[in-house]
């Protein structure tokens, strides 16, 4: 399962000191795991202190592992996923990969992610062999203000430990800022049912187009979840909220570079049963809808 916290995604694997590029660095290491045999590879986590792994990293290297067992020519369009247990961010995470089908124009490769001898994540990713068509049509992106005249993350955060928790002034591998009122200055009276955020890999990624899928997937696991908790004007620290997620599934529509800023929006359609169900998209920085994303999560108000 994935850590709730707003903030889980972003205390990792850097010290203070350390700028943005190379927590960008760190996050291309972490994305590059080892292979130990046909279908089969290990990734390792950050030097943190979280209790359980963040779940986008988790799906980021699941994707990475289904991707090396397919040829250049084919590309990643959807990915569906769900977190089973908690991931131990002390040791190794293996990943085997099963080849369910290879056909000439889909791929489709199922993930299972072994911790302590048990399924902790799996992913069934599907790829394809990219064909020209004239079906094309998108969801425009909301006019919002542009990333550059909004406040930098580590702006918004200065002098707020209390409200949000320990670490929030690390350097780390993504950049957010803000278009919605950030999740630790929401009340209850606020009517504003959507997450709007732009981000971007802070740092500049090497030229390989299936590197920036893997880095959006981990980044899509980043705020998508607060959806859920903006509807009734709650927050994760304020209101001793417990939560994980249960599943999450990526479909890239279009091509984009993960280090320039685009633009995720995500809202909940619907929430019960002590779940909260959430829907995003995301758009690039010239406005075209480049993925959509959808979870749900396990909520429980102490």
């Amino acid at each position: 399962m994935s850590q709730p916290h707003e903030l889980s995604a972003l205390r990792h694997a850097a010290a203070p000191g350390q700028d943005g590029q190379l927590a960008v660095d760190m996050l291309v290491k972490l994305l590059d795991l080892e292979k130990l045999e046909e279908n089969l590879f290990r990734g390792h986590s950050p030097a943190v202190t979280l209790q359980r792994t963040f779940g986008g990293q988790v799906a980021g290297q699941a994707l990475v592992a289904a991707g090396r067992t397919v040829g250049p020519e084919w590309e990643v369009h959807s990915l569906h996923s769900y977190f089973l247990r908690p991931g131990d961010p002390e040791i190794p995470i293996i990943y085997i990969v099963q080849r369910v089908r290879d056909g000439r124009r889909f791929s489709t490769r199922h993930v299972e992610a072994i911790q302590h001898g048990k399924a902790i994540f799996t992913l069934s990713a599907s790829f394809t062999v990219p064909q020209p068509g004239k079906f094309e049509h998108q969801e425009p992106m909301p006019d919002v203000p542009r990333p550059e005249s909004l406040p930098s993350y580590r702006e918004l955060v200065a002098g707020k430990e209390d409200k949000i928790g320990p670490g929030i002034t690390l350097p780390r591998p993504v950049e957010l800022r803000y278009v919605s009122t950030p999740p630790w200055e929401r009340t209850r009276d606020v009517d504003e049912p959507l997450n709007r955020i732009w981000m971007k890999v802070d740092g500049r990624l090497p030229d390989d187009k299936f590197l920036h899928l893997c880095a959006l997937t981990y980044a899509s696991d980043m705020t998508l979840l607060d959806s859920s908790l903006t509807r009734h004007g709650l927050t994760w620290m304020r209101d001793n909220v417990e939560g994980a997620s249960l599943d999450h599934a990526v479909w890239f529509h279009r091509p984009f570079r993960a280090d320039e800023w685009f633009f995720y929006q995500s809202g909940s359609p619907s929430g019960g049963g002590a779940r909260g169900f959430s829907l995003g998209q995301i758009w690039s920085h010239d406005g075209r809808l480049v993925a959509s994303t959808a979870q749900e999560g396990l909520l429980h108000v102490t």
